[in-house]
């Protein structure tokens, strides 16, 4: 015979006692008296009031009074849903949600905005105006996946993969024993991928998409090679190429594909902060590697990270190799730049109107597109020295980065019309800092200003503000701060005056960074003189993450 109430968790959740479910909680909203609903209110509050309020700093890139309102507000319509019927199961991704919705709904009002400066912050409320989708679009599938299952399904893998706790607390909000949670969350893991491949088959933009679904599926769930003809189709359909990667974080990584998915905006930045990840914990294992004591899983979640990184991309002739064009972040990223910037300085010249170029471009400012055989001459280089400076252009604006005012620390870096003063002078530094030339120790700061880059003091040790001034280069020339490289250096505007700010990295011209062009006659490893008969050329198309 059943009994009355689940087993109660060893480990129970905060807020209510330990055989008190989410659920169980928000019953007395549906039907009790103002005062039980109020007590099941303030229990519900204390379980999920913490992460619900860290996401609305996030959101804000600011905390205070403001990020309370936010949470609070949050709370006031997920609530209030419950109350009508909703379940409370799986109430924390969906208060993260509202979080996320009401910053973006207040940002987009003037009048709530004016008496909220908080709300105006380019890395905050004043970038999610101008961020819409808030899910990226390669994670449609994971997302479609995610919103269809259950939520007791959804409460099982937001609080195990992404929160990163164990399954005891999740068995708790949901009311259950842990044996028959840890059972429910493996069925979840395998709906949530079952979800994903049926996605990708009903949103597929042709009849061969279609076909490839299983040959694409099966080969990376068993961590076997994927056969020619899908890999000659993936390096043709960048939509087939996303579901593969997708794919790929199922089996291992889903805590990042779920919080990219569900809230797109400052996804990395709450997984980070999450206490069951603090300390530098990898990723859960995934489920062979549980099943197989760790290491025989881990070697299979290895083989399909290897099959994903052999997946070509379509290419013009001439252009990076498929390895390059793998590569976006992290020592390979710096070492691009500072190939770049070798390479491609700026020694005199005249307006500012001559032609940049990318790394794509070889001596002589020859387009690869047209010339298979040539070499990049960031591949030629070594990392600049001090007299190796460049400017560096907005593709969107065509202005150059330059300092407003005199060279000084807290002194604001703005867009300005492009010219040979030595403010608009910058080299990179094997350890990824921005200097300025103009001014002696002085480097691009993307932390100090709530997402207003500024110019700061560069950091001599590897301490926490060391990634405040510190970047990675992405192929596209996307400069990715290294405290959050789901950013990018942008622009406020495209006007000169307009603000260097970081945004959520969004792929536009915006957050792309050209530098000088060499000039054709000297070797690749010489300084340009722009606007002294330097051959133009337009900027590679080069393909990155």
């Amino acid at each position: 015979m059943p009994t009355p109430h689940p087993p109660r968790p060893p480990y129970p959740p905060p807020g209510g006692g330990a055989g008190e479910s989410d659920e169980s909680l928000a019953a007395p909203l549906r039907a009790g008296s103002d005062i039980e609903a109020s007590r099941s209110a303030a229990l519900l509050m204390a379980r999920h009031w913490r992460p619900v309020q860290e996401y609305a700093v996030i959101c804000l890139a600011v905390s205070g009074p403001v990020a309370h309102m936010v949470a609070a507000a949050a709370f006031h319509q997920v609530l209030d849903r419950v109350a009508l019927g909703e379940t409370a199961d799986a109430i924390r991704p969906r208060l993260l949600v509202a979080v996320r919705d009401t910053v973006a709904n207040w940002s987009d009002e003037d009048r709530i905005a004016e008496v909220l400066p908080d709300l105006g912050k380019p890395a905050g409320g004043r970038g999610m105006r101008a961020a819409k989708p808030m899910a990226p679009e390669n994670r449609a599938l994971a997302e479609r996946s995610f919103l269809g299952l259950p939520a007791l399904a959804q409460s099982l893998l937001w609080h195990s993969e992404v929160e990163a706790e164990p399954i005891t607390v999740p068995a708790g909000l949901l009311g259950m024993d842990t044996t028959t949670a840890s059972a429910a969350l493996e069925d979840a893991r395998e709906k949530f991928r079952e979800g994903c491949v049926r996605a990708h088959r009903d949103l597929a933009p042709s009849q061969e998409c279609r076909y490839y679904n299983r040959l694409l599926d099966v080969p990376i769930r068993r961590g076997g090679g994927l056969l020619p003809d899908v890999q000659e189709h993936l390096a043709e359909c960048p939509y087939c190429r996303a579901a593969a990667e997708q794919l790929g974080h199922v089996e291992g990584g889903l805590g990042v594909l779920l919080v990219e998915a569900v809230l797109g905006w400052g996804a990395r930045r709450y997984l980070d902060s999450r206490p069951g990840r603090k300390g530098g914990e990898a990723e859960p294992l995934t489920r062979a590697a549980r099943r197989a004591g760790g290491g025989g899983g881990r070697r299979r979640a290895a083989a399909r990270t290897r099959i994903l990184a052999r997946i070509p991309v379509r290419r013009p002739p001439g252009t990076w190799s498929s390895k390059t064009l793998l590569t976006s972040v992290g020592v390979a990223g710096a070492g691009l730049l500072a190939s770049v910037l070798a390479v491609s300085a700026l020694s005199g010249g005249g307006d500012g109107s001559d032609a940049v170029a990318t790394a794509g471009l070889v001596p002589g400012g020859t387009d690869p597109e047209t010339t298979p055989d040539a070499t990049p001459t960031s591949g030629t280089a070594g990392l600049p020295a001090a007299e190796h400076a460049t400017r560096l252009r907005n593709a969107a604006a065509q202005l150059c980065l330059d300092i407003n005012g005199a060279p000084k620390a807290g002194a604001g870096v703005v867009l300005a019309v492009c010219s040979t003063a030595n403010t608009q002078q910058w080299t990179f530094e094997s350890d990824g800092e921005l200097r300025s030339v103009a001014g002696d120790g002085l480097c691009l700061d993307s932390h100090a200003d709530a997402g207003v880059v500024i110019l700061g003091t560069c950091a001599e040790d590897d301490t926490g503000r060391a990634k405040d001034v510190r970047y990675d280069l992405t192929v596209q020339g996307e400069l990715l701060p290294h405290w959050d490289e789901s950013l990018a250096l942008a622009t406020a505007g495209v006007n000169p005056g307009d603000d260097i700010v970081v945004k959520v990295r969004d792929h536009t011209s915006g957050q792309h960074w050209l530098t000088d062009a060499p000039v054709p006659s000297q070797s690749p490893g010489s300084l340009s003189v722009a606007g002294t008969g330097g051959h133009s050329a337009r900027p590679a198309e080069l393909t990155g993450n």
